[in-house]
């Protein structure tokens, strides 16, 4: 998956530098949650080395913002 998209950082669920954790947690806060309509998003900032968790309504529409920062999608629950 290579779809860039921009969030505002305050919006993240989680923060982690391994990939393999971030996957681990998000399922557990998408089965923790019951957010079946919801997708989570685990995802990588373009310039950053960490992965970060963002349900995919965060999605900040209006690249324009500043509060905006672009992350390419790793993977979707």
């Amino acid at each position: 998956m290579n779809e860039i998209v921009f969030f505002n950082p305050a919006d993240s669920i989680g923060n982690f530098h391994d990939y393999n954790e971030a996957i681990k947690s998000a399922q557990i806060y998408k089965e923790k949650n019951n957010n079946e309509a919801k997708s989570v998003l685990v995802v990588k900032g373009v310039n950053k080395p960490e992965f970060e968790i963002f349900l995919a309504d965060d999605v900040v529409n209006d690249t324009n913002t500043t509060n905006g920062e672009a992350y390419k999608i790793n993977e979707r629950f």
